[in-house]
C-alpha cells in the first residue's frame, strides 16, 4: 500500500550508502524523503516545514541524533521518530524507548521492516507530552545487565524496551544459562518498577509441598512445622516485580492457585481465610518447551496463555559467538571488581574461546572467564595459556570446518561416480546440493521463521527467501505446529 500525497519523510543519516538505500525503499513506497546529515541541518528542515516521520542515526557528524531529540519535540511534538543505530547495546535501545521514539533499529537492519514500521509511523501520529519529559533520563547510570551487540541480541534488547512502561506479564525462554533472570532484572531496573522490589523464586529448586507455602505464604499452625505466619513472594513483592525461574517445574496444585491469582490480583496464605490484594508484576521463565507438556498434562493451558503476554526468547551462546569476546572482557572485568587479578585477552584467546562449544551457554562462559583470572601465570592471556588451563574443544570454525570437508567429499566423489553433469555445471550443482541441506537445517531450528533462519545464515531475508522459491523448500513444514 503506497503513502498518501503529503507524506513526506525527513532522514538524518551520515552513511551515504544506508541513505541512499533508505531513500529509495522509501520513495518506492510513496513517500516523500528529505536527507540531510546532520543536526543543525536537520532544525533547520524542521524549522521550515513539517513532516510526517523522522528517522534518525544517533552518532551524527556534529552530535548525538539521539541526546538532541529534545529540540525536536520542541518543533514537533506529535512527529513519530524511529531511531537507527550502530551503537548495538542494551543502553541505546533504553535510551531510545525513553525518549519516546516510535521505533528502534539497529543496524544492520531489515528494510522490509524499516519501512513496515515508517508506514505504521505516519498512519499513528502519537502525542508527545509531559510523560515524556518525566520518563526521560530516568534508569540513566543504571548498570545494564546484558552484554553484546550481535543480531541475535538485538531482537531481545527492542523487546525489552517495549515493555518498559507498563506490567504486561513475560515469559522469558531459552537454554540453562543464556541469562533469563538477568534479562527480568532488566526489566525491572530499567521500568516504571525500579523502585519497588526485585523477587525471584526458582520453582524447581523447592520442595514440591512448600512451593505454595513459599510463594503466597502460610498461617501459624498451616501445617507440621508452621509455628509462625510467613509472609510468600507474592506479599514481598508488593509493588515490584515477581521473577518466577523454571516455571514448567511448577507442581499441578500450585500451577491452578498461581492461575487464580493472576487473574484476580489477590492471594490466600496457606492455611489463611482473607485474601490479600497483591500489586505485582510477574515475568516467567523456562528452559523447558512447555507446549509437550500442555499435550501431555502437565502444564496448564491457560496457565501458559496468561504468562505467554510477551515472549521473549534468549538465544544460545553459540548462536551469538561474536559477542562471546565483549563478554569474556565483561567477565574479566567483574571478576577484578571481586578481587581476582586484572586480566585481558589476546585477539587468538578470544577466537580459541569462540570456537568452543559452550553447553553452559553465558554462565559457562562466565565461569571459565573467572578460572582465567585466578589460575593464569600472566597479565596478558594468550591461546597457549588459555588451552593449558581450560583444554582444546572444538566445536565451531577450523576443526568443525575441516570436519564438514573431509565428509562432503567422498559424498561427492561418489556423486561424480555416478553421474556426469554437463560441462560447465559443477560448481553450480555442487553448492545447491550442499545449499539445500544447509537452509533446511537452519529452518529447522527456527521452527520455519525465515527472519530468524537469515540471521542465523548470516544472509538477507529476500535472499534467502528466493533461494527457498528456487529450491523447492517448504518452511511451513519446519513450524513447531506441523
Amino acid at each position: 500500500m503506497g503513502a498518501q500525497p503529503g507524506q513526506s519523510i525527513l532522514l538524518v543519516e551520515d552513511d551515504a550508502a544506508i541513505a541512499t538505500v533508505i531513500v529509495a525503499a522509501l520513495e518506492d513506497e510513496g513517500f516523500a524523503v528529505t536527507h540531510c546529515t546532520a543536526i543543525a541541518a536537520r532544525d533547520r528542515l524542521l524549522g521550515q516545514e513539517s513532516f510526517a516521520a523522522m528517522l534518525t542515526d544517533v552518532i551524527l557528524e556534529d552530535g548525538d541524533g539521539l541526546a538532541s531529540l529534545s529540540a525536536v519535540r520542541d518543533r514537533a511534538p506529535d512527529m513519530p521518530v524511529i531511531v537507527l543505530s550502530a551503537q548495538n547495546t542494551l543502553d541505546t535501545a533504553v535510551r531510545a524507548s525513553e525518549s519516546e521514539a516510535f521505533e528502534y533499529f539497529p543496524k544492520p537492519f531489515d528494510l522490509d521492516e524499516l519501512v513496515h514500521a515508517v508506514r505504521q509511523a505516519v498512519g499513528q501520529r502519537t502525542s508527545h507530552g509531559a510523560e515524556a519529559g518525566e520518563n526521560a533520563g530516568e534508569g540513566e547510570g543504571a548498570r545494564m545487565p546484558l552484554v553484546g551487540r550481535s543480531p541475535a541480541m538485538q531482537g531481545v534488547y527492542r523487546m525489552i524496551t517495549r515493555v518498559l512502561r507498563n506490567d504486561l506479564t513475560v515469559l522469558v525462554t531459552g537454554e540453562s544459562g543464556t541469562g533469563k533472570e538477568l534479562v527480568a532484572e532488566a526489566i525491572h531496573q530499567l521500568g516504571s518498577r525500579r523502585t519497588g522490589p526485585f523477587v525471584a523464586v526458582n520453582t524447581a529448586a523447592i520442595p514440591a509441598d512448600l512451593v505454595e507455602s513459599e510463594l503466597f505464604g502460610h498461617e501459624k499452625g498451616a501445617f507440621t512445622g508452621a509455628i509462625a505466619q510467613a509472609i510468600g513472594k507474592f506479599e514481598q513483592a508488593n509493588g515490584g516485580t515477581l521473577f518466577l525461574d523454571e516455571i514448567g517445574d511448577m507442581p499441578a496444585e500450585a500451577q491452578t492457585r498461581l492461575l487464580r491469582a493472576l487473574q484476580s490480583g489477590r492471594i490466600r496464605r496457606v492455611g489463611g481465610r482473607q485474601e490479600i490484594a497483591v500489586n505485582v508484576r510477574i515475568i516467567a521463565a523456562t528452559n523447558r518447551d512447555l507446549a509437550p507438556m500442555i499435550a501431555a498434562g502437565t502444564f496448564r493451558e491457560d496457565l501458559f496463555y496468561r504468562l505467554n503476554v510477551v515472549p521473549i526468547e534468549l538465544p544460545p551462546l553459540r548462536e551469538r559467538r561474536e559477542d562471546i569476546g565483549a563478554l569474556a572482557q565483561h567477565f574479566l572485568t567483574l571478576a577484578a571488581e571481586d578481587g581476582l587479578p586484572r586480566r585481558t585477552l589476546t585477539a587468538e584467546a578470544i577466537a580459541r574461546l569462540e570456537a568452543r562449544n559452550w553447553r553452559g551457554n553465558v554462565r559457562e562462559l562466565r565461569n571459565v572467564v573467572y578460572r582465567l583470572a585466578l589460575m593464569a601465570r600472566e597479565e596478558r592471556i594468550d591461546a597457549e595459556s588459555l588451552g593449558d588451563i581450560i583444554g582444546k574443544e572444538v566445536a565451531f570454525g577450523p576443526g568443525a570446518a575441516r570436519a564438514v570437508e573431509e565428509g562432503f567429499a567422498p559424498a561427492l566423489a561418489a556423486w561424480l561416480g555416478r553421474e556426469a553433469p554437463p560441462p560447465g555445471t559443477l560448481y553450480h550443482r555442487a553448492l545447491a546440493a550442499f545449499e539445500k541441506p544447509l537452509i533446511e537445517h537452519a529452518l529447522g531450528r527456527t521452527g520455519g521463521n525465515q527472519l530468524r533462519a537469515a540471521k542465523l545464515l548470516g544472509i538477507n531475508r529476500n535472499t534467502l527467501r528466493k533461494r527457498i522459491g528456487e529450491l523447492g523448500l517448504e518452511p511451513d513444514r519446519f513450524q513447531p505446529s506441523s
